[in-house]
């Protein structure tokens, strides 16, 4: 990804904190961050070095509003890589769930990978190169009870982004979406213990996984749904 312009939204969570040092690491040019919690900028700071912090751009944004998620990406210089790990988990038995609830979710994991992938895709297609990579779940084709808003939200990712790999093809843009089981994260551990925590997904290795798949080097790669369990 050398001399790439990235669009890195979920960058400062608990995910981000391995996947944003990771995509540095490429060697990029600019990295642009949408956030909503200053708290988790900070903390994103906090681990990196100066150097790396003067080719990140931090934007407050909602990326449920359509006009913030363009407006974002319009001022970008281009959108080289969309890696879009902006998601959340939430638990609940399907009779008892709040429609509410179902809609939040739905949001907050498909509607949000839909703006970013529509927007920067028109972008991509008028430099003729792009690669997205988009975070589904392990959820998303091995559904589990009592997490039917969660696993059909993720699978709604998998389609759109298998879609927008067929839709691409002929071109240098590719779209791909990885499959995590648990990831280690502090929120998980926070909401789930620490019992089995050493068998989960490290965000380290996770990244490995998506800078490859927003690499150059992966350009033969459309419309894979990389499963990436860990030990579970």
């Amino acid at each position: 990804m050398k001399g790439k312009h990235i669009l890195l939204t979920g960058g400062t969570g608990g995910l981000g904190l391995g996947v944003t040092p990771a995509v540095l690491a490429q060697g990029v040019a600019a990295i642009t961050i949408p956030y909503r919690n200053p708290k988790e900028v900070e903390r994103l700071k906090g681990i990196l070095s100066p150097a790396d912090l003067a080719r990140i751009q931090f934007v407050s944004a909602d990326l449920v509003d359509e006009a913030s998620v363009e407006n974002i990406i319009n001022q970008m210089v281009r959108v080289d890589v969309l890696i879009h790990l902006v998601g959340g988990f939430a638990m609940g038995k399907t009779h008892e769930y709040s429609y509410e609830n179902w809609k939040r979710d739905f949001d907050l994991n498909l509607s949000t990978t839909f703006l970013v992938c529509k927007h920067s895709l028109k972008r991509m297609l008028e430099t003729g190169y792009g690669r997205i990579v988009t975070v589904g779940s392990r959820g998303a084709v091995e559904p589990a009870g009592q997490l039917a808003a969660y696993c059909a939200s993720k699978a709604g990712v998998v389609a759109l982004t298998k879609a927008i790999a067929d839709e691409t093809k002929g071109t240098n843009i590719t779209a791909n979406v990885v499959l995590p089981s648990v990831i280690d994260t502090p929120s998980n551990r926070e909401a789930m213990g620490t019992k089995n925590a050493e068998k989960w997904v490290k965000p380290e290795s996770l990244a490995q996984v998506i800078c490859f798949l927003a690499s150059e080097a992966a350009k033969d790669i459309r419309g894979a749904a990389i499963p990436v369990y860990g030990s579970i």
